[in-house]
C-alpha cells in the first residue's frame, strides 16, 4: 500500500514502550522507513515511558502488554488520566479473545497483533492519529461488565499505581497531591469495587 503524502499533514510523533529489545529495534526500523512518522522516544517499562512522556509529548504511543509485574492496563490508565494524553495502540503477540476488549475498556485506541504484517501496524497508527479507533470485532456488551467502569480517571490512575506495588506516599508524589487525597481515592475505589484490601482491588484490576 503506498504511503500517504506528508505534504498536507504534519509528521506523527511516536513513542514506544516494550520490554523486548528486539521489538524496540524492529519498531525503530519500520518507523524510520515511513515518512509519516517521527519516533521521539523508546521505553522499557511504564515508569520510563511516563518519564519520557513528561519530557516530550507525542501523538501516538505504541505499547506492548506485558511489563514485568504489570501490564498495558497500567500505562493506559495512568496516561489517560493525564490532560491531553496521546492515543495508544497496543501491539502484542499475546493470543486472547478478551484482550482487545480490555484494551478498549481501558481507553486504548487500537489493538494490533504482532502476527500482522508491519504495514497493518503503520496504517493503524496513521488512522489512530486521525482520530479513528481500530479493533477486531468486539462484543461491546462485555465492556459494561467490567467492574472498573464505575471508577473515575483519578481512581483508575491510583489503582493502576497500586498494581505496580507503589505506596500511598509514592503515588502522592507521582500525582503531586497530598497523602490524604490518595487515601481518599483509595477508600472510594475500594467502596465502588466492593473490596476491603489492596490485594483484592489489584486482583480485580488484573482480571478485568
Amino acid at each position: 500500500m503506498p504511503q500517504q503524502s506528508t505534504q498536507a499533514t504534519e509528521v506523527i510523533r511516536i513513542g514506544v514502550a516494550d520490554k523486548s529489545p528486539l521489538i524496540q529495534a524492529a519498531l525503530k526500523q519500520i518507523l524510520s522507513e515511513d515518512k509519516r512518522f517521527k519516533l521521539l522516544h523508546v521505553s522499557r517499562d511504564c515508569e520510563e515511558f511516563l518519564e519520557n512522556l513528561g519530557r516530550q509529548s507525542i501523538d501516538v504511543a505504541i505499547i506492548g502488554w506485558v511489563f514485568g509485574n504489570s501490564d498495558g492496563r497500567v500505562i493506559l490508565d495512568r496516561v489517560n488520566a493525564q490532560d491531553n494524553p496521546p492515543r495508544i495502540v497496543v501491539y502484542t503477540g499475546l493470543a486472547s479473545d478478551t484482550l482487545p476488549a480490555q484494551v478498549m475498556a481501558h481507553g486504548g485506541a487500537a489493538f494490533v497483533s504482532k502476527s500482522e504484517q508491519p504495514a497493518v501496524l503503520l496504517d493503524t497508527i496513521a488512522d489512530v492519529a486521525q482520530g479513528r479507533m481500530v479493533f477486531p470485532f468486539i462484543d461491546v456488551r462485555t465492556l459494561y461488565e467490567n467492574p472498573l467502569v464505575s471508577l473515575t480517571r483519578r481512581e483508575l490512575e491510583v489503582l493502576a499505581s497500586l498494581a505496580t506495588g507503589r505506596t500511598n506516599k509514592q503515588i502522592a508524589r507521582d500525582m503531586d497531591v497530598s497523602l490524604n487525597t490518595v487515601k481518599f481515592h483509595v477508600r472510594n475505589l475500594f467502596q465502588k469495587l466492593g473490596v476491603n484490601s489492596r490485594a483484592q482491588a489489584i486482583a480485580m484490576y488484573l482480571s478485568s
